[in-house]
């Protein structure tokens, strides 16, 4: 069918060879011969099957374009497995990631809780240690000043007694404060 055509174009194409001077068919006729030449090429292309080796070499050449393409197609569908894998494997990590967060949130929470319940006992601890602070250093004071009346008060009376005693007088409360004492000791 190609032939065909290529010969149907080939003598449509002379058309302009049979408008020249004298025969057309003679050896004087350049445009005869080159016909005759381009036949005779024709005749030796399809002697040797060159275009059977060049339809050959196309076919091959197409064979090579599609066994790419297949392989292209391949790897395609491999690159594909292996992204569809390694978005999977994304989506756990971050679901795990969540899930850390989440677990650290909660341990932040149950340790901050437990912050607040260790200084309410600290709080609680030093408020008592103060409360018993202040008590002792009011006992203190109280002893301080009950001393300080004391003090006083044995410092009057023995102004009171050495103004208001006598010699006798205050031998007589010695004997009787010495047999008081030996009294309570017996």
């Amino acid at each position: 069918m190609r032939i065909t055509f290529a010969f149907l174009l080939t003598f449509g194409a002379a058309t302009p060879a049979l408008a020249a001077k004298g025969p057309f068919f003679s050896l004087a006729n350049t445009d005869f011969v080159v016909m005759i030449s381009f036949f005779l090429f024709l005749g030796v292309l399809f002697y040797f099957k060159v275009p059977g080796l060049i339809v050959g070499l196309l076919d091959k050449r197409a064979e090579g374009i599609q066994s790419e393409l297949d392989e292209a197609r391949k790897l395609r569908e491999e690159a594909q497995t292996i992204l569809a894998s390694y978005e999977r494997k994304q989506k756990e990590m971050q679901e795990q990631a969540d899930k850390i967060v989440a677990a650290a949130k909660q341990e932040a929470a149950a340790a901050a809780e437990q912050a607040k319940a260790d200084l309410a006992t600290s709080i609680a601890r030093r408020m008592a240690a103060a409360e018993d602070q202040i008590a002792s250093a009011q006992a203190l004071a109280v002893r301080e000043v009950r001393d300080q009346a004391i003090a006083v008060a044995v410092a009057a009376a023995r102004d009171v007694i050495a103004k208001d005693i006598t010699a006798t007088a205050g031998n007589k409360l010695i004997d009787e404060a010495i047999s008081d004492v030996g009294a309570k000791f017996h």
